[in-house]
Formats: C-alpha cells, structure tokens, sequence
C-alpha cells in the first residue's frame, strides 16, 4: 500500500528564519532553533488525517564548511522530539559538484524520490509546502501538489504554486481541506 505525505521544507515552514537582507538562512547554533507557533498542532492535523511527514531541507552550509553536520544533526534532534515527523532528508551538497549540479538539492526532486522510494509514497497523492522557489520547484518536479508559504522573502517564484497561505497551519487546513474534496 502507498502512503500519502505532506514534504516540508525546515527554515520559514518548520522554524523561525534567520533573515538577512531579506533572505532566509537556517539558525547556525541550536540554541536559536525555534519552532514557529502552530506548527506542533498543523502536524498533529495532518498526521491525524493519515499523511507521512517527510522533511527535505538544503543545508549548503555543511557542504561550504561554515556550519558543522553536528548542528544540524542535533537541531533535527531537538526537532523531532517536539513534532510527529516520520522521515528527514537533508542534502548538504554546497553547490553544483564537478559543474553538474545535484540530483538532491532541491530544486531537484531527489530527496522526495528517494523518500518516496524507502517509504512507499505515492507522489501524486502527496504535497511539498515551503516558502521558497525551490521547494516549489521540487514538488511540481516530483509530481506533488504545492503550497507556498509566502514569508514575503525577496526573492520571486518561478513556478506557479497550488496554494499561496502565510503559514503552516494554513497550509494544513488547505491540505486537509483538498484532500476531503
């Protein structure tokens, strides 16, 4: 039997960007982890109806040298001991790797596919939500519905989402929403 999920991207969806000059970038340290209010419960909704949550987050940082995989390996500790979450996927790739670039950095869909894979995901039957352009990119690439958390970033998208919402609890209840239409 194939399983339906809900893919998440981590920094802007799961927990509080670290923003500079209108970007986000991932907390460098545990201690400035912070899981945005009514995520726990968006969770517990959707785990609740039945969906897989999968996280696939870029972390180039670890690929450049500037943040350690330690950190981040703990930060998704402290993540998953406060949330319902089934599977995390994380590239850590830097960049383009011998000038081609990576099948696993989104905007390529290949932590979806590889989580697809290892957890008998039906696609098709799933969603990618996420605040930016990448991750809207890689759900349509994998054949996922998407969600787009605009965060007003400065930064434009370059495929058209299924849903526009301004956080994840409204991502949930669009989702939820869909799937009982």
């Amino acid at each position: 039997m194939k399983h339906k999920a809900v893919f998440l991207d981590r920094d802007g969806v799961i927990n509080r960007p670290i923003i500079r000059d209108g970007k986000p970038f991932p907390p460098m340290r545990v201690e400035e982890f912070e899981i945005l209010p009514g995520v726990a419960e968006a969770c517990a909704k959707l785990k609740a109806a039945g969906f897989l949550l999968v996280v696939a987050t870029n972390q180039p940082d670890v690929g450049r040298g500037t943040l350690a995989r330690e950190t981040v390996e703990a930060i998704h500790a402290k993540m998953c001991a406060a949330l319902p979450l089934d599977h995390i996927e994380v590239c850590y790739d830097g960049g383009a790797a011998h000038g081609q670039p990576s099948k696993f950095r989104k905007p390529a869909p290949g932590m979806l596919l590889r989580a697809a894979r290892e957890l008998t995901i039906d696609l098709r039957a799933s969603w990618m939500v996420g605040d930016r352009w990448r991750d809207i990119d890689c759900g349509a690439a994998a054949g996922c519905r998407t969600v787009f958390i605009d965060l007003d970033h400065a930064e434009e998208l370059r495929a058209n989402p299924d849903f526009i919402v301004r956080d994840l609890t409204a991502a949930a209840d669009v989702i939820l929403g869909a799937s009982a239409a």
